[in-house]
């Protein structure tokens, strides 16, 4: 019988968490599999990757979260509700493949943060508005019932802009969650521009970036005393429910 592959498509895929770990898990464990990288910039070519006959599970990261569903034959009700999949369960039949999409991310999430959460933290703005905020918007609402304002560079309805982060709202929304991409390797530099002169001790700034372990935002947070978080307990929660996903 061929060896198993999974693997992760997004793109760029350098500061990719998820082949190394799962690597190590399939030979600490003797399983007979492989974790691949495809960096892909068309999403369309997901589906000559999926055709691929040993592959049997991906995860799915930037930028495609949202861009794959389309191409999926079926997808999960969580992942429905969220408009994010970061998951592809691949069953092979006699009468063809089935792709089932999933989001993990929510779980993932909520199982690192909610140790966090103190009874002050009852609103949250959440940075960015991609695939990855929407699993965060889900799951502090739904799963931690915790008020959300996202927050974009762009206005929208029911979004609102940095340059709208007065006093008013950053001491009442204690939980900060960036969930763009500023801040990750190799652009470490950068970050979000909150006012970072407006935290204090009561806020939880939680970072999803991994690589730095500690972004410029997570520094410029704790120097006004937030506590921070940053997400790799969040990528072994998501990537474990991957797992029994795919082997369910």
């Amino acid at each position: 019988m061929a060896t198993k592959i999974f693997g992760l498509v997004g793109y760029p895929l350098g500061h990719s968490f998820s082949k190394k770990y799962f690597n190590e898990k399939f030979a600490d464990e003797n399983i007979d599999a492989e974790y691949k990288n495809f960096e892909i910039e068309d999403i369309n070519e997901v589906t000559d990757i999926i055709n691929h006959n040993d592959i049997f599970g991906l995860n799915v990261t930037i930028p495609h979260k949202i861009s794959v569903i389309p191409l999926l034959s079926q997808i999960d009700p969580i992942a429905e509700a969220i408009g994010s999949v970061n998951v592809i369960k691949i069953i092979r039949t006699d009468n063809g493949i089935i792709t089932r999409g999933y989001n993990t991310d929510a779980i993932g999430f909520t199982t690192s943060i909610k140790p966090l959460i103190q009874p002050h933290h009852r609103h949250a703005l959440v940075l960015g508005t991609g695939g990855a905020s929407k699993a965060v918007v889900y799951a502090l609402q739904q799963l931690l019932g915790i008020d959300v304002q996202s927050v974009s560079r762009n206005p929208a309805p029911g979004i609102i802009t940095y340059a709208d982060l007065d006093s008013k709202i950053m001491e009442s929304h204690t939980v900060v969650v960036n969930a763009t991409p500023l801040g990750m390797y190799p652009h470490v530099e950068t970050h979000p521009d909150i006012p970072y002169r407006l935290l204090s001790p009561q806020h939880l700034c939680f970072d999803l970036t991994y690589n730095p372990s500690v972004t410029t935002f997570m520094r410029m947070s704790s120097e006004f005393g937030a506590k921070t978080c940053n997400g790799k307990g969040m990528l072994i929660g998501q990537a474990l429910a991957a797992w029994d996903i795919w082997n369910e």
